[in-house]
């Protein structure tokens, strides 16, 4: 049973709870724009709940890096059978992921630590929304994959020239997917990744 826009509906009344629990807290720490909390659901919840069909089978473990407000890895967490590592630096973010995961008993654990400095072991799947260029964001995932592993990164208008630039460091599989909520946006599940050899 789907919910409309596509999140199961067993997940929207949690949802629907970390989304209350976000506005409450965005009150006293900046988690969001003040301009995109009359539209959470769309510009975030949503956003995040279309990288779910995206996932490879079966469900396993996933990090998310700069989490932030908790988009896409606490949404994945609340809609999927996947348990999330929320890595996030900022103590005061860090400490809302701890509340939002406690309230809504999402699948998920948070890392208050910079994603250069975590220690996992190899994951399937590495996620990011809003943190990085494109080059910088696989210098970060590429050592927490294992073998076969994809990366799920939201891109905006930028993305082509992203991936252009990051063709010059590394070889890869990208496939690119259409944004249900954003028509400037672009859905990048990148696979096979490795450094370009430097040149001699």
């Amino acid at each position: 049973m789907k919910h409309a826009g596509g999140v199961p509906a067993e997940s929207v009344e949690r949802l629907r709870t970390y989304a209350a629990l976000l506005l409450r807290w965005n009150a006293r720490i900046n988690l969001i724009g003040r301009g995109s909390e009359a539209d959470v659901w769309q510009r975030h919840v949503l956003d995040s709940a279309q990288l779910a069909p995206l996932l490879p089978d079966p469900p396993g473990a996933l990090a998310d890096l700069g989490a932030g407000a908790g988009f896409p890895g606490l949404v994945l967490a609340l809609t999927t059978g996947w348990h999330v590592h929320l890595v996030e630096s900022d103590q005061r973010k860090a400490a809302f992921l701890r509340e939002a995961v406690r309230v809504t008993g999402a699948n998920a654990e948070v890392h208050a630590v910079r994603a250069e400095s975590l220690t996992l072991p190899p994951l399937p799947v590495v996620a990011a929304r809003a943190l990085a260029p494109l080059t910088d964001l696989l210098a970060l995932a590429a050592p927490l994959l294992a073998p076969g592993g994809v990366c799920l990164f939201p891109k905006g208008r930028t993305a082509e020239d992203e991936l252009t630039a990051a063709a010059r460091e590394w070889h890869m599989r990208v496939e690119r997917f259409p944004s249900r909520t954003s028509p400037e946006a672009t859905l990048l599940r990148i696979s096979e990744i490795s450094r370009v050899a430097p040149a001699t």
